[in-house]
């Protein structure tokens, strides 16, 4: 009973399971971050490329 409570103690196998979804979660708080950062420029950039074509192409809107 002692050895099979000493290799249950000594046993790492989980460890690296842990350390790889902690690593996910923080990979994901940061692209979550960074998302929300760069929304509004990006909707902004792409308003302006969709005025634009718009600007150029007479206002033609798909299934004219």
């Amino acid at each position: 009973m002692t050895n099979l409570l000493e290799r249950f103690v000594k046993d790492e196998s989980g460890a690296t399971a842990i350390e790889y979804a902690l690593i996910a979660a923080v990979m994901a708080v940061l692209l979550l971050a960074v998302f929300n950062l760069i929304e509004t420029p990006m909707n902004d950039a792409f308003q302006t490329i969709a005025d634009q074509l718009d600007n150029a192409g007479g206002a033609a809107t798909i299934g004219d």
